[in-house]
């Protein structure tokens, strides 16, 4: 009978890049934010991930004062006009890097257009960030003015994705 010789073998030996999931990256994130840093760059044996920051996400109260994404008197594309499009605008942005889809699956008709009526935590788009399905919800009650993003395009952390009017 033949012994045969145990040998160790790294991930990076063996082809395989250490796993990171999203947890982990939410956490880098975090760390970005509470450390008010613009980039982060992380390699572990072979794997690499870099996070820059290109402009600070904007409160609702700060994109409200911002004003309308489109001119005053020529509202975006079939947006309503009169009282119920009067509100304060703010701004849903990316919360990650990732790619921005605007519908459930190929298929599938996008989740809003803009005009449409939304409700708190209803699902506006899915950013998808190394093969998890991220639902971005609306924060409010309002109505969509913009969609910033093409279908299929990536996104960066903190970009807008859409402009909610809140209705008053």
């Amino acid at each position: 009978m033949k012994k045969i010789k145990e040998i160790s073998i790294s991930p990076t030996e063996a082809g395989m890049a250490p796993k990171i999931d999203y947890e982990e990256i939410a956490k880098i994130i975090k760390l970005l934010e509470d450390r008010n840093l613009a980039e982060f760059e992380l390699e572990i044996e072979g794997f690499k991930i870099k996070l820059r920051k290109n402009a600070p996400a904007m409160s609702p109260s700060a994109a409200a004062l911002q004003g309308p994404a489109y001119p005053q008197g020529a509202p975006a594309a079939g947006a309503e006009s009169g009282p119920a499009a009067q509100g304060n605008l703010v701004f849903v942005t990316s919360p990650i890097v990732g790619t921005f889809y605007r519908a459930a699956s190929p298929a599938s008709p996008p989740f809003i257009e803009v005009g449409d009526p939304v409700k708190k935590k209803q699902t506006l788009c899915i950013v998808e960030a190394m093969k998890l399905m991220n639902e971005i919800e609306s924060d409010a009650d309002g109505i969509v003015r913009e969609i910033f993003v093409e279908n299929g395009k990536p996104v960066e952390y903190g970009q807008k994705l859409f402009a909610v009017a809140i209705l008053a």
